[in-house]
């Protein structure tokens, strides 16, 4: 156990979170994201939400503050119906560690993909929200 690092934060998360550099990103997927078809490099966080995963990374994860946008969540396909209350909560705990450094982008489902396939990672939780995939690209610490 380590003081002040979140119960979330596996020490493979970790690893991963440190290993990366300036503007690498990372992905966040909810349960239904096609995780390992997209990358070999998938940390399972299974029984866990993007909510608690999202909060624990932004805790010691810094944002690019230099990119035109440094977050990107997935768009909801035309003409799906689905609500995303999640969104809400992802952008509380986007203030409550960035405060005005968050660049929210959203990107067609499929664009989501191509991006993810470039990330460093992905973080498969087992969110059960539909829509809950978000994109982070690392920054600097100052």
């Amino acid at each position: 156990m380590l003081k002040n690092i979140s119960k979330f934060l596996s020490p493979q998360i970790l690893k991963t979170l440190c290993e990366m550099g300036h503007s690498d990103e990372i992905v966040i997927a909810d349960g239904n994201f096609p995780s390992h078809s997209i990358s070999d490099t998938v940390i399972r966080a299974d029984g866990l939400g993007g909510v608690e995963i999202l909060n624990a990374v932004l805790s010691v994860f810094p944002l690019d503050t230099y990119a035109k946008e440094n977050c990107f969540l997935m768009e909801v396909v035309k003409g799906d119906a689905v609500k995303t209350p999640i969104w809400d909560e992802y952008k509380k705990i986007l203030a409550k560690y960035e405060k005005t450094n968050t660049k929210l982008a959203h990107i067609e489902r499929f664009d989501f993909y191509e991006r993810a396939k470039k990330s460093y990672a992905i973080i498969a939780t087992g969110e059960g929200a539909l829509y809950a995939n978000i994109i982070l690209k690392k920054g600097v610490i100052a």
